[in-house]
């Protein structure tokens, strides 16, 4: 008969064992906090993710699109950082470093004044880079600092932009645009229809899609000329007659020119898309309602 025996502990050993268990346990909090602390740097200086509510990019975002947006594209600002990081907190009322009780933290500006360090001059961002016409930019709504939104930039510092029987002129120039295939979508009382879509070419080589429900003849297919001020652009969506932009000015439910300063970063690629009527919570419609066709998509 094989007897059965179970190895005994020393003292030593067994005195050990807690401290050890002690040690995994900690090294697997360290772990977390480690990922955590990446991911939260990754997400207030390098990506950040923003869903698409509404169709005013349709073709190139859809209701239901999730992308990353590159926040270091265009430098940072007090919109797109923490307080705590402002460099420039005399824009937003109040003391923006951090306060944590018994802990102050002070804010880059702070720590430059204290420094003499030279303030960044570029509408209060650091690391600034100017943006390109054509690119597709989250920005903070000019009227309230609050409200987040994506457009398609059209016009830059100085620029004059009209719309003329729904053509784009720029500098008195008409931008080419070439027909395509219509575009199957819903009208404005939403109700299926094809609308007429365009490939267009921006001065600067820049080639994007273009829908027009309403023709050449929609609400805001003939404006008057807006010069774009310093240090402001002009934003516009692809989905040309259901966008609210800077075609209307933000007293007037618009956007209005949008200042340097509210930019937050650049659209760079989506990372999933599900069906407009589709929660991305529910799992369980994913093999039908999510659009595999446009899962890693450059934005452009």
């Amino acid at each position: 008969m094989t007897q059965m025996t179970e190895k005994s502990l020393k003292p030593a050993e067994a005195a050990a064992t807690p401290v050890k268990k002690e040690e995994g346990w900690w090294e697997t909090v360290k772990v977390i906090i480690e990922a955590l602390l990446i991911a939260l740097v990754v997400r207030t200086l390098l990506f950040q993710p923003f869903n698409i509510p509404s169709g005013s990019l349709v073709p190139t975002l859809l209701v239901g699109d999730y992308l990353f947006v590159s926040k270091y594209a265009y430098g940072y600002s007090h919109f797109s950082l923490p307080g705590f990081f402002d460099p420039s907190p005399e824009a937003v009322p109040g003391s923006r470093d951090l306060n944590l009780g018994i802990l102050h933290v002070p804010s880059v500006a702070t720590i430059a004044r204290t420094l003499n360090i030279p303030q960044p001059e570029l509408a209060g961002r650091m690391f600034a880079s100017e943006p390109n016409r054509g690119d597709i930019i989250v920005f903070k709504l000019p009227s309230d600092g609050q409200t987040d939104y994506i457009k398609r930039l059209i016009g830059l510092p100085g620029d004059k932009i009209q719309v003329q029987k729904g053509r784009l002129i720029i500098n008195g120039e008409m931008v080419p645009r070439q027909e395509i295939a219509p575009y199957p979508t819903v009208n404005h009382f939403g109700k299926p229809e094809e609308a007429p879509r365009y490939i267009e070419t921006l001065p600067g080589g820049v080639k994007h899609e273009i829908i027009q429900i309403d023709g050449d003849d929609g609400t805001f297919d003939n404006t008057r000329v807006y010069e774009v001020p310093p240090g402001h652009y002009f934003m516009m969506g692809d989905n040309r007659d259901n966008s609210s932009d800077s075609r209307l000015p933000g007293d007037q439910g618009g956007v209005g020119y949008v200042p340097f300063e509210n930019l937050i970063g650049r659209g760079e690629v989506i990372f999933f898309s599900i069906a407009e009527d589709t929660p991305a919570w529910a799992i369980w419609r994913w093999p039908w309602a999510v659009r595999w066709n446009r899962m890693f998509q450059r934005v452009h």
